[in-house]
């Protein structure tokens, strides 16, 4: 009877090992996607939003990366809807090289929110000035070339709604002087 005893917790106590394995293995997947998918939606998210607010870009395409109520308060996305955006106005943008590098995500598996903090910067922007507000950028003192993009770090909250990821808010937590 002894050794039947021992049998059994020996296999018992590999069991348990093998449990505590496969669930770290579980958590570290279900992680491992939804940071991939959070990078994804950041990316192209901000992508999008600077193309808005530089190229005229329909806005309706926003709500696929961020909620309704951060597209109405965002002050960039504000400015362009205004007409009071710099680039639209003054300047025919036709490219620009928009970089995101994330510093930190973090997302539990079974929770439906989650932080990310990320830096933003476009060190390229192709366009001119628009020949009918020539005149114009020079009386404002503006050059030739359009002016930089606002370059900054921020805090991001992050929610899944119906299966996928969408940005609730975005502050900025620092600008970038490069």
């Amino acid at each position: 009877m002894k050794y039947v005893r021992r049998f059994v917790w020996y296999i018992a106590f590999r069991l348990l090992i093998i449990c505590c394995i496969l669930g770290l293995m579980t958590t570290a997947f279900y992680f491992a996607m939804n940071a991939a998918n959070i990078q994804i939606i950041l990316k192209d998210g901000m992508a999008r939003r600077a193309q808005v607010v530089m190229m005229g870009e329909k806005e309706n395409e926003l709500g696929n990366y961020f909620a309704t109520a951060y597209i109405a308060r965002d002050p960039l996305l504000a400015q362009a809807r205004n007409g009071e955006s710099v680039y639209l106005n003054y300047y025919n943008i036709t490219g620009i090289d928009h970089r995101l590098q994330m510093d930190f995500v973090w997302c539990w598996p079974w929770e439906d929110t989650a932080r990310a903090t990320m830096r933003e910067s476009i060190p390229r922007i192709d366009g001119k000035v628009k020949s009918s507000e020539r005149d114009t950028v020079t009386q404002l003192g503006l050059a030739s070339s359009p002016p930089r993009w606002p370059s900054a770090e921020y805090s991001v909250l992050l929610s899944r709604e119906n299966g996928r990821w969408i940005i609730k808010n975005m502050t900025v937590t620092e600008v970038i002087n490069e």
